[in-house]
């Protein structure tokens, strides 16, 4: 290590963000694994490598402080080192949901003003496409085979580092740009910055006491979504393994025997993840390691929340809440509170500031509704140039999350809609999360959304958008008997759309606006 002309360690050695933390490990520990994915091992020194070759060879091609880089790849070991290489520049790396459509995708590229296109090979086809759309990104990088006027990522990966010289980038750089699913528009990058997963990292840590290098932690989340690099930043701090699960088709099997092979400790699904891995044959009979259970990014059913704690009696459950703009999370349900709180999402997490708050922005008292506000080192910098919408989103000081929640004396919390998706009928509100999370403990039930239609009498009343198990049917009169004694009428639902799956969006989410469009045109037909 080098000291700068006065003979002070230089601040670049000093700063704290996962680039110097991989250097780190790769000086203590090189030969102790960072990666593994399809049973090939990364060690520190490798990846510390790697990420400076690479860098290097941006660099050379003139890539610069605060230069955009988008990625376009599934999970493997070199979409980290990318992101690790392009923030060594001081640049920013901008992951692209795989699941978009081209269009969706081309909007993305020229919002960001990005000129470099890291892709994987089985997405290179999508290259082709998006000329129809944009005339860019200029240069790309494919993780495989380089095509014509393409490079492949591992020549630059192998290229040399003499001479190259890392600039300094703060902890307040942005490093990332995370596009929202953009449902009711389009989507907004959420500008986050060193400082914000280094508290994503803290609050991991904390969630999952993670307190020794014992943990073997197991990525799942797809790392275009803030909660793949979110879930395995405290990894990078820590310097425990990260194994890798390739992206495809949900097989819970396949996942059950990576995990029993891979040793895993910590694991991370969403709700509908975890509903297939509970309902697997096989899954008590596995000789699994797992520590942490932990699910997000969608509510859970309380009979979800029950079959995991059934599967899984050996581990700890923890829930995470929270959104892309808050880098990821904000609410935490420890394992020792699972059952007792079942449907709460915890309490929020100590590194953020928060308030429940009615429209007016007065503080409601605990167990009223209101929408939770925060502010703190998770929060994101804005959205990238979009002035208005940054605006809007931290109006009075706070960041306004959208969610609707109550809070018990203990401070726990509890979501209760999306702002949104809130329903007002005849001057009652109907919270659709609440009455989903009791329709999903319906036998006949697999998939449940409650939206809103337009109603002369009501103004709005509830329909419920349902997918049966094989072979089953409902009526209405059927469900509302169910619901007689669970549910106040007036948030029973008036009437039912049966499909074979419910539209999600790009991020997995349940497309409410799809439904309310299918609705409308389905009763103007």
């Amino acid at each position: 290590m080098s000291l700068d002309a006065g003979g002070m360690i230089p601040a670049t050695m000093r700063r704290n963000h996962w680039m110097n933390q991989v250097l780190g490990h790769a000086i203590m520990k090189p030969a102790e694994t960072a990666f593994k994915y399809l049973g090939e091992t990364t060690n520190w020194s490798q990846a510390a490598q790697r990420m400076d070759a690479f860098a290097a060879a941006l660099q050379r091609r003139g890539v610069k402080f605060g230069d955009r880089v988008l990625l376009l790849t599934l999970n493997r070991p070199e979409a980290i080192e990318a992101v690790f290489a392009i923030n060594r520049l001081g640049a920013i790396a901008v992951p692209i949901n795989i699941r978009l459509s081209p269009p969706e995708i081309a909007y993305i590229v020229d919002d960001a003003d990005a000129d470099v296109l890291i892709v994987d090979e089985p997405l290179v086809p999508l290259i082709g496409t998006l000329a129809q759309f944009t005339d860019r990104p200029q240069r790309i990088v494919v993780i495989g085979p380089a095509g014509t006027g393409q490079e492949a990522f591992a020549d630059l990966a192998a290229e040399d580092t003499a001479g190259f010289q890392a600039p300094d980038v703060p902890e307040d750089s942005t490093c990332l740009i995370m596009y929202t699913s953009g449902t009711t528009g389009k989507p907004k990058g959420a500008m986050l910055n060193h400082i914000n997963m280094y508290s994503q990292a803290v609050t991991c840590i904390r969630a999952n006491d993670v307190f020794d290098e014992s943990d073997i932690s197991f990525l799942t989340a797809p790392l275009f979504h803030i909660a793949g690099l979110g879930s395995i930043a405290a990894n990078f701090i820590i310097g425990i393994p990260t194994v890798i699960h390739p992206l495809g088709a949900f097989n819970p099997s396949e996942l059950l025997d990576a995990w029993e092979r891979e040793n895993a400790t910590i694991v991370f699904n969403v709700p509908q993840q975890w509903q297939a891995i509970c309902a697997e044959p096989s899954v008590k009979d596995r000789n699994l390691k797992l520590r942490i259970i932990s699910w997000g990014a969608a509510p859970a059913s309380d009979s979800l929340l029950r079959a995991m704690a059934d599967s899984f009696p050996q581990a700890t459950n923890v829930a995470v809440f929270g959104q892309t703009e808050l880098s990821p999370i904000t609410c935490v349900l420890k394992g020792a509170d699972s059952l007792r709180k079942l449907g709460s999402v915890g309490k929020p997490v100590p590194t953020l500031q928060y308030r429940i708050v009615d429209a007016a922005m007065n503080d409601v008292a605990p167990g009223e509704i209101g929408e939770i506000l925060y502010r703190g080192p998770n929060l994101m910098s804005g959205y990238w140039r979009k002035p208005e919408a940054t605006a809007e989103a931290l109006e009075g000081g706070w960041f306004h999350s959208g969610d609707l929640v109550r809070q018990d004396p203990e401070g726990f919390v509890w979501v209760v809609d999306r702002k949104k998706d809130m329903i007002i009928s005849g001057g009652e509100n109907i919270y659709c999360a609440e009455v989903e999370n009791v329709l999903f403990g319906h036998p006949k039930i697999i998939e449940v959304a409650i939206y809103g239609r337009a109603d002369e009498r009501w103004g709005e009343v509830p329909v419920a958008a349902l997918a049966l198990h094989p072979g089953e049917d409902i009526s209405v009169a059927e469900l509302q008997d169910w619901l007689s004694d669970k549910l106040a009428r007036f948030k029973q639902p008036k009437d039912l759309v049966i499909l074979d799956a419910l539209p999600r969006n790009a991020a997995g989410k349940v497309n409410k606006l799809a439904l309310r469009q299918g609705d409308a045109q389905s009763l103007t037909a």
